[in-house]
Formats: structure tokens, sequence, C-alpha cells
């Protein structure tokens, strides 16, 4: 059958009363037409899912590119700033082994008692009393709390202050209690005050 008498056939073909429960009765061209257009469904349906998974394989890809693009920076700027950081970390450790040699050793503390004890009569100060308190541990030192209690005027005890906080040794004041002996002599001030210095701790610094 030619071209022109299959489109003759088409043409006399009435759609309303074709048998879609038989359809090996239909005409032969209108048979082609309708398998070419089940075929072109089909292409087109296998072909859109077939474009999901790659869309969805090439989403997972741009992802992992991502995060192995930010990886590779970080690595680079890390090998690239490896000399800058070895210095650094030398000079952190020259500066915390300079620390270190502020911390007094137990030997040391008595020396330390007793200037802490020359700055206060210096100072005019009269001292009630200077006790140790126990020691409290950390990481990477010891705490080692001296209780203070010491009378004088308010310029005296600023002066002692002063002369404490500036001794080369590592201490520290806390826990200021400031007060007038009695109101008929309200200039003269008893003063009670915790210095804390500091021993490096051997235990917590090996571990």
């Amino acid at each position: 059958m030619s071209l022109s008498q299959s489109i003759e056939s088409l043409k006399k073909v009435d759609l309303n009363n074709l048998d879609f429960n038989n359809i090996g009765s239909w005409p032969g061209a209108l048979k082609v037409i309708v398998c070419v257009l089940v075929f072109v469904v089909l292409l087109l349906l296998g072909y859109q899912f077939h474009l999901k998974d790659l869309q969805s394989g090439l989403e997972r890809v741009e992802s992992q590119e991502v995060t192995l693009r930010k990886e590779y920076q970080d690595k680079s700027f890390r090998a690239a700033n490896l000399e800058a950081y070895k210095e650094q970390l030398a000079e952190i450790e020259e500066r915390f082994s300079g620390l270190l040699k502020q911390l007094p050793k137990d030997s040391e503390v008595p020396g330390l008692l007793e200037d802490i004890t020359q700055m206060g009569l210096n100072s005019g100060l009269e001292f009630e009393s200077i006790t140790l308190q126990p020691e409290v541990a950390q990481q990477f030192y010891v705490e080692l709390p001296i209780n203070i209690v010491v009378r004088g005027s308010y310029h005296d005890l600023a002066t002692f202050v002063s002369s404490v906080a500036g001794l080369p040794r590592i201490v520290t004041l806390n826990d200021f209690v400031i007060e007038p002996i009695s109101a008929d002599n309200p200039d003269l001030l008893t003063m009670n005050i915790v210095a804390k210095t500091y021993r490096y701790n051997d235990a917590g610094g090996q571990e």
C-alpha cells in the first residue's frame, strides 16, 4: 500500500467506531501510527527517568566537589603556613618556659614570705598574721594561698599592695577586706587579703 493510499484510508476511519478491545481490526496504517506514538512516549519517559538519575548523580558529585575543594584549600593553607606555625609554636614554648621560671619552687616559699613581710614593714604596716593555706592543685600549676592580715593607714596599705604586685615572681592578690579598726580612729585600717603564688605542677604538666 502506498503512502497516498494509507492517508486516504486513514481519512475514511471513523474514530468513534474504533473497537479498542480489538486493535487487530484497525487499519494497518493506524496501527503503525499508534505503535510509533507508544514507542515515542515510552522513549521520552525512559529518557526523563534516566535524566533524573543523571541529575541526582551530578548534584552528589558537585556537593563532593565543594567539600573536596574546601579540604584542599584548608590543607594547602596549612602547608603554606607550616613554617610560620612552627615558629609561633617555638615562640609560645619559649614564653611558657619564661613564665615557668617565675613560678617559685617549694624551697623558695619561705623566701617569698620573708619578702612579703619586709615589704609590709617597709610600708609602715603592722602584721597581725601571715598564714600559709592548703595548696590547690590545677592541671599545670599549684596555687599556694597565703592569708595576710595587716593594719595601717590607707596610704600604707596601697603602698604594700603595689610592692607585692611588683614582685618578679607571680603573686596575685585576692579577696580584699578593708575595715576601720575602731570608730574612734577611722584612719587606722585592718586589711585581710589572700596572696596567691604558684609553682609548676610536675604531674599535671607531664600528663
